[in-house]
């Protein structure tokens, strides 16, 4: 009796591929990702644009070699940057620009926001939300003088419906508290 193993034939390993072909595969794929996520993006609220530029994280997580600073120097340096009235963005634009920090994670392993918060440093409004309010003031305070600009008011009112759905948003994860509420006659307090 003869089994189907016998008669197995013994194939010769295929050719490999040119390291030229594996570069015009790679490049094929990374232009087909781009094209795919061009298609897919997530469009904005109010407006036709995509918003697709972004900066890719490095892969490696720890602190790089040539970075002399210390974890402790970097939250000390954070700290004082917020008591000078600095956001968390623009406390890790100077720290990338001035002091080579790229990702305050990797070498103080937590966020810029999360040591504010454990020094009592944190803003009482997130970030966005306050520079939406900020906006939408110096909409008001712009139509005060203009009452007949249209464009301005629409404007108004779609940057006043993203406050709103942004601060339903903050509460559901409790960044504010539940009885909170944008009111235009006291968002200049808010602000100043």
């Amino acid at each position: 009796v003869t089994s189907p193993c016998f008669f197995v034939l013994k194939r010769k390993p295929l050719p490999r591929a040119p390291a030229a072909t594996f570069a015009f595969t790679y490049t094929l794929a990374v232009a087909l990702f781009f094209f795919l996520k061009t298609l897919f993006a997530m469009g904005r609220m109010h407006s036709k644009g995509k918003g697709l530029s972004s900066s890719a994280l490095p892969y490696k997580r720890s602190p790089p070699s040539w970075l002399k600073v210390s974890s402790t120097e970097v939250q000390e340096h954070i700290c004082k940057l917020a008591k000078k009235g600095m956001t968390p963005s623009q406390i890790g634009v100077i720290l990338r620009d001035s002091h080579g920090v790229a990702q305050v994670r990797a070498v103080t392993g937590n966020k810029i926001l999360r040591i504010l918060k454990g020094s009592g440093l944190a803003p009482e409004i997130p970030e966005d939300l306050y520079f939406l309010i900020k906006k939408a003031v110096s909409m008001r305070k712009h139509l005060d003088r203009f009452r007949q600009d249209k464009d301005s008011k629409f404007r108004l009112i779609l940057v006043e419906s993203r406050i709103h759905r942004l601060a339903r948003y903050y509460k559901t994860v409790r960044k504010l508290p539940p009885n909170w509420k944008y009111e235009s006659s006291t968002a200049s307090t808010l602000v100043a």
